[in-house]
């Protein structure tokens, strides 16, 4: 018997978004249960918080962010370094 594999994609519903479900779709197996999940539902936005989901499209798999979508999302130090707020 094999082990079934949650596989979780946090979605905005963006053209990004849908080209990562995509990906997902095609690389998962008869032993995935794929979930494409709404980030504009609140409890969707909180288990991506609790996940460290920083930005969309994201992939948690097994209840894990995938290393490929850690890191990343917006940072107050990045924009200030790129001009965001000064004349």
């Amino acid at each position: 018997m094999t082990t079934q594999r949650k596989v979780e994609v946090f979605s905005a519903g963006c053209p990004a978004c849908r080209t990562a479900i995509e990906l997902v779709n095609r690389l998962s197996c008869r032993a995935c249960e794929v979930s494409v999940l709404d980030m504009n539902d609140i409890d969707v936005a909180k288990r991506a918080r609790d996940l460290g989901v920083r930005s969309v499209p994201a992939v948690a798999i097994d209840g894990q962010l995938a290393s490929c979508c850690s890191g990343a999302g917006v940072e107050e130090q990045a924009l200030g370094a790129a001009g965001l707020g000064q004349a």
